[in-house]
């Protein structure tokens, strides 16, 4: 069934309370919903959501893609959805519209053939577990929201790090405090020099903290200080911002810069982010998926594309919990840590 028009739609959010990592603090997230129609009314959905501190894109630059996008693949079937891959991989100056694209392409399909995304995907699992992230905020804020966190079942909390070692380091060790079953993923958005990252890592560890991830240490485009931190962390070191393609990956992975790498279908699409894990699987590197800003709308595609391929490790989809949403738009279930999708 082919394309019939391509339509964005330019969505405003607020965070319940300003968000802070180590690259800026937000208070509100515009995203981009693509809607794409067939032939014979089928819609299929997705969202575009950007950083621009961290993928270089705006909502104006987002919204101002649908004309081309749709003199790319409209006329196109959704089911030779592979060439319509073939046309999104040109847009690699706005991969979150990519990735909006194709979550819509996909929607498409499944809709028409009565899938469900995570079935297309490979049906590899329909329950997923997400960790919660606590922005970088006060010492007590931060102890406040891991025990809220905690007390609804979350056990894996992603500590944002990066400004100041000193405090990063009090605010992990106090939140330990509140239970043994605690994991941590320490995130630092590029936040550290290699050196710095590694003194972190050592510390934590000399406390017998459980990080099971240390992600993106230091800045996206060292690679050499990245793949320092992870020969003298005695954490596994993942990539997030330096992995947007297939080629960066295979790059990191060819340089034994890593443990681990973090999909983001926004920075992705979906196109790489399944030759990613395709990469991973044959270097024996681990996943984790994350997420930038998405609604429940946008996260629903990640979490269909988590469980369907089952390929990941760690589950970082929780944005939509920080959002102030007038309506939930997510095709799965959530209960605390928990995200099932019911099978058909």
């Amino acid at each position: 069934m082919k394309i019939k028009s391509v339509e964005f739609k330019r969505v405003f959010y607020r965070y319940k309370e300003p968000f802070t990592i180590s690259l800026g603090t937000h208070e509100t997230q515009e995203n981009v919903e693509v809607c794409i129609t067939l032939e014979d009314g089928t819609r299929g959905y997705g969202e575009a959501s950007a950083l621009f501190v961290i993928s270089g894109e705006t909502p104006q630059m987002l919204e101002k893609m649908e004309k081309t996008v749709q003199e790319m693949i409209a006329g196109m079937s959704v089911e030779r959805y592979e060439l319509i891959f073939e046309q999104t991989q040109k847009l690699k100056a706005t991969p979150a519209i990519k990735a909006a694209v194709e979550c819509a392409v996909i929607d498409a399909f499944c809709k028409r053939h009565g899938l469900r995304q995570y079935e297309f995907f490979g049906g590899a699992k329909n329950k997923i577990e997400t960790d919660i992230t606590i922005g970088i905020t006060t010492l007590e804020r931060t102890v406040e929201k891991a025990k809220k966190y905690y007390s609804e079942g979350f056990r894996i909390l992603k500590i944002k790090v990066g400004k100041n070692l000193k405090e990063d380091v009090e605010k992990i060790l106090k939140v330990n405090e509140i239970g043994k079953d605690l994991s941590f993923i320490v995130d630092a958005n590029q936040g550290y020099s290699p050196k710095e990252a590694v003194e972190l890592a050592q510390i934590l560890y000399r406390e017998k903290i459980n990080v099971v991830v240390f992600e993106q240490p230091v800045k996206k485009d060292d690679i050499l200080g990245l793949k320092y931190v992870r020969w003298n962390s005695p954490y596994p070191v993942a990539a997030d911002e330096s992995v947007f393609t297939m080629y960066d990956a295979l790059r990191l992975i060819k340089e034994e810069a890593i443990d681990m790498i973090n999909i983001k279908l926004m920075k992705s699409g979906i196109s790489d982010a399944l030759a990613i894990v395709k990469l991973a699987k044959a270097a024996g590197i681990q996943l984790m998926i994350g997420c930038m800003g998405e609604s429940s709308l946008g996260i629903s595609a990640s979490i269909h594309f988590a469980a369907g391929t089952g390929a990941f490790a760690y589950h970082d989809l929780d944005s939509h919990l920080s959002l102030v949403e007038e309506t939930f738009r997510g095709d799965f279930k959530q209960q605390g840590p928990l995200i099932t999708l019911e099978e058909t």
